[in-house]
């Protein structure tokens, strides 16, 4: 059985800057699962480090309200894996899944993590390219003009492990099939 992960769509992540786009997509694979009643657990990355985004404490560390209601389960996280140190695992054994889709923020951590964690446990994978976003930029990383979200989606693309796909593939190869 398909369920999908929604990973750090969380206020302190998507007020940094216009994610419009990313969140209109998101909604959209959002609504496709809830039609088919599939699973969507979101994560939501906990920081503890004062002044943080994600403190625990903060209205930033809430689910953003483009997907608060969404959620089936709710598990927080404090590492870019959502499987470590997390009863993850546990909920999709018991929910029988085998196949994992990828959506949210922060692309070179938390989702890319997530994906190749997933993989390792025995997961099929798809991770969906215009439905994840990373608050970085070329900048953060002191490298002018790199798009760091193709930038991993190309590297998972290469493993020949982990499915990536853009939104017209997903509509054309799962929609009708979920």
């Amino acid at each position: 059985m398909k369920a999908l992960l929604v990973i750090d769509v969380q206020k302190g992540i998507v007020d940094t800057r216009d994610f419009n786009l990313e969140l209109s997509v998101m909604k959209q694979i959002i609504q496709d699962f809830k039609a088919s009643q599939l699973p969507i657990i979101c994560l939501k990355h906990i920081d503890n480090s004062e002044g943080s985004l994600l403190h625990n404490d903060s209205e930033g560390s809430e689910l953003h309200e483009a997907i608060k209601n969404c959620a089936d389960l709710v598990i927080e996280k404090q590492t870019p894996s959502a499987f470590f140190n997390t009863d993850l695992s546990i909920h999709l054994q018991r929910l029988d899944i085998d196949h994992l889709f990828l959506i949210g923020f922060e692309t070179e951590f938390c989702c890319m993590f997530t994906a190749i964690s997933a993989y390792d446990r025995g997961y099929s994978v798809t991770f969906l390219q215009e439905a994840i976003g990373t608050t970085n930029t070329d900048d953060s990383y002191q490298m002018p003009g790199i798009d760091i979200d193709r930038f991993v989606s190309n590297i998972l693309l290469w493993s020949n492990v982990i499915e990536v796909i853009d939104h017209r593939q997903y509509l054309e190869k799962y929609k009708a099939a979920l």
